[in-house]
């Protein structure tokens, strides 16, 4: 089976770094008309050098997925000119937090407003468009946290979790209209945002030692899924959360595992 998205037109929020550049670089590479947004236009403009380089197909635009006047403004342009929206990957997002008694009111609203309401707004206005299609794919970014929450993540916690929820109210009411609706989970793979990877020696271990397969996720991980539920391969496949986290917390303590193996190992010599 070889997936095929050539002449598939996607936007991808928050595309000018970490995981959604990838993303947005994975399916342009993939043959998609691929359409990044950003609020930072710096980003926008290197990506857009990146897709003139490479010859891709696409173009990028400064918005801000809280409002919806803008919103509106790059669909309708996306639509005008490309003809029709494929793809919508919800992208874009915040992780900052704090313990629930120290938390700041801007802070809880930040990750309401960018993961939810950015989610909520930027799939209400590429619905109907995906609905005269008869066809369509929106994919929302969810997180291991909207699973298993983590110490001070109430805000961001809340957010993905209530994406999972949206995720599938929407997927049951566009499924009328052959356009599927998911949301994944990416674990933990370092980025600008998380500085997973930039962290001591001793934390590194202590959160590699909660996955089932050892080591950091990578951005192809997810990029690579995106690519598959964007196709027709998954055309059977709606109103879900894919977990991308190498089995984060898949048994209660997976380094017991490698414990074990170490042990058979050292008994072998």
């Amino acid at each position: 089976m070889i997936i095929d998205l050539r002449g598939k037109v996607a936007i991808v929020t928050g595309a000018g770094r970490g995981i959604g550049r990838h993303i947005a670089m994975t399916l342009a590479q993939e043959g998609v008309i691929t359409i990044g947004t950003d609020i930072r236009a710096e980003l926008l403009e290197e990506l857009g050098q990146t897709f003139a380089e490479q010859k891709l197909s696409g173009a990028q635009f400064v918005c801000d997925v809280r409002n919806s006047k803008q919103i509106a403004e790059v669909v309708e342009e996306v639509r005008s000119r490309f003809g029709r929206i494929d793809i919508l990957v919800n992208n874009a997002g915040v992780a900052s937090g704090g313990i629930v008694e120290e938390l700041k009111e801007e802070i809880w609203d930040a990750n309401m407003d960018i993961n939810l309401k950015g989610t909520f707004l930027m799939s209400q206005a590429v619905a109907p468009i995906m609905r005269a299609q008869q066809s369509g794919r929106i994919l929302n970014a969810a997180s291991f946290a909207a699973i298993v929450p983590s110490y001070g993540g109430a805000a961001y916690s809340s957010s993905k979790a209530a994406v999972k929820q949206f995720t599938r109210v929407l997927a049951g009411e566009l499924g009328p209209y052959n356009v599927t609706v998911n949301c994944y989970s990416p674990g933990m793979i370092p980025t600008e945002m998380n500085h997973f990877a930039e962290q001591t020696e001793e934390r590194q271990n202590r959160l590699l030692d909660t996955l089932t397969l050892r080591r950091w996720g990578n951005k192809e991980d997810v990029a690579n899924l995106i690519c598959f539920l964007a196709s027709d391969l998954a055309s059977y496949i709606t109103g879900t959360m894919i977990d991308v986290s190498g089995g984060k917390l898949a048994t209660q303590i997976p380094s017991i595992a490698y414990e074990a193996a170490a042990r058979r190992e050292s008994l072998k010599s």
